[in-house]
């Protein structure tokens, strides 16, 4: 069973998929995922949003369910943490603007340890300087963001991820298969123990 540790910062607004999908799905694969926002404790809950795709020139936007966090951001430290999930939504516009957020991003970074950051979780990225020559998918209407932030975007399929380094990113949550997948790969390379070739 995976003994990584994964920290996913979220927030009020969330959206819900790019919540709610990950958060099972890597439980179910036996890793252990602290959700934390900022501002609350473990048994509260963050509202989330459903981004959908109905054809219109841009997402529509309904309210979700509720997420239930399960740990408290002012207890936590990135450095107990194995990896980092930032979801997308409505919560990483306001998210980028808190200090100890972007300390916790770079982080996971500087150590190089495996990053995973669908849609708007761009915005973070970007306002924590760490996209710097880096490929970064994310929705479309974010891409001056990451171009700005000197990363090069990566204009993929919305069913698509890229991987660059630690780095996976994806466009949205119909891209969850592929990159939950990439970002799995991610964590078992991390959580081998190193060996020394003769």
């Amino acid at each position: 069973m995976p003994a990584s540790r994964i920290l996913m910062i979220t927030g009020d607004f969330t959206e819900d998929y790019e919540t709610m999908v990950p958060f099972q799905t890597l439980l179910a694969c036996g890793y252990t995922v602290d959700a934390v926002c900022p501002g609350k404790k473990a048994g509260e809950s963050v509202a989330t949003a459903i981004h959908d795709f109905e054809g219109d020139q841009t997402y529509s936007e309904k309210r979700g369910h509720n997420f239930a966090l399960n740990a408290t951001f002012d207890s936590v430290r990135a450095e107990d943490y194995d990896a980092l999930v930032i979801p997308g939504g409505r919560a990483p516009e306001y998210l980028r603007l808190n200090a100890d957020v972007i300390k916790s991003v770079r982080h996971f970074f500087d150590t190089g340890k495996p990053v995973a950051a669908i849609c708007h979780g761009a915005q973070l990225l970007a306002a924590a300087g760490v996209l710097n020559g880096r490929t970064c998918s994310a929705y479309p209407a974010c891409r001056p963001e990451v171009e700005l932030a000197g990363g090069v975007y990566a204009d993929i399929a919305i069913t698509d991820a890229v991987s660059d380094g630690n780095l996976v990113t994806a466009p949205a949550w119909p891209a969850h298969p592929s990159w939950l997948r990439q970002f799995m790969v991610l964590l078992d390379a991390a959580s081998m123990p190193e060996t020394n070739a003769a």
